[in-house]
């Protein structure tokens, strides 16, 4: 019997415990970092308004700007950035939304699964939106090369649609694109029923002398996450190589000190993670130049 009772004050005290825990710890933290999240949305909008474009460094006799980029105009809505340009429409039983056929990019990804809050009416979770809203938040490839081969696929490069205009499960989507020197690319994009998206690239060359391109990748993000920290994920830089390992940045750290490079050695990659979704970028040894992190002033994560 006097086993029984101790065993019962235990859980007594155990479950005391965490309610204390809970109602002057975690709930004030929550809060706080609630209000912190609404005060960075609003410097960073604020920013948005005054920001000058910024750019990064391309390799060596690069024509493609790999990291040229407007600053958002903050007053321009979602409904209308996705008016500027032609699409490219996608659906699959996870996702929806089309494929900017300026620049090639991913800018306009819904998940149908997930709501903005528990209620069953409340928005889609839009996940990523084009660049000249406030809250840009885009993924790109596109290649760079000598300034003798012309023009190549870059944020400017207005795409063509060839047969199929929607991209399902069932049915890839094709671009093709052929510049002034007569090198042809086509883009061959493909989804799966989940949240794969796969990009097959071929070039062909119909100008009279040889030519050499390389592909870059970029995911481009205006604001940092307004949410609070789910705790049980790493959000922000991540990346590994083979001196340091596996190397974590926060986004504040990325605020802080501007710009992280990883160490130099064999192999490796570098990307993103969010509450959503990560991304990734595998650099090539060939490329010439070493991938980095990049946050700038006005907000913008590369």
């Amino acid at each position: 019997m006097q086993q029984n009772r101790n065993f019962y004050i235990t859980i007594a005290l155990s479950v005391l415990i965490l309610m204390v825990w809970q109602v002057f710890y975690m709930n004030p933290k929550i809060e706080s970092q609630r209000q912190q999240a609404q005060i960075e949305a609003q410097r960073v909008a604020e920013q948005t308004k005054t920001a000058q474009s910024g750019t990064t460094a391309a390799p060596a006799g690069s024509t493609a700007p790999v990291g040229t980029e407007a600053a958002p105009a903050s007053d321009v809505t979602l409904d209308a950035a996705l008016k500027q340009d032609g699409r490219v429409q996608f659906d699959t039983p996870n996702l929806s939304g089309s494929i900017n056929l300026k620049g090639g990019r991913f800018d306009d990804v819904v998940l149908k699964n997930y709501r903005e809050t528990v209620e069953m009416t409340s928005p889609n979770i839009h996940l990523l939106a084009p660049s000249p809203v406030a809250h840009g938040y885009f993924a790109e490839i596109g290649f760079t090369g000598d300034t003798s081969l012309g023009s190549l696929p870059g944020p400017d490069t207005l795409w063509l649609v060839e047969g199929n205009a929607k991209l399902t499960p069932e049915m890839p989507v094709i671009l093709t694109y052929t510049n002034e020197k007569g090198i042809a690319f086509k883009r061959t994009i493909a989804v799966d029923s989940e949240y794969l998206f796969t990009i097959t690239d071929a070039i062909t060359n119909g100008g009279a002398t040889a030519a050499q391109v390389m592909p870059y990748g970029r995911v481009i993000r205006y604001q940092k996450p307004t949410t609070a920290s789910v705790y049980v994920l790493h959000e922000g830089g991540i990346g590994y190589d083979a001196v340091s390992g596996l190397t974590e940045a926060t986004f504040s750290k990325l605020d802080d000190e501007k710009e992280l490079k990883p160490d130099k050695g064999t192999g490796g990659w570098l990307g993103f993670t969010d509450k959503y979704w990560a991304a990734t970028l595998v650099p090539s040894d060939k490329l010439g130049y070493q991938p980095r992190y990049s946050y700038f002033s006005d907000g913008r994560t590369r």
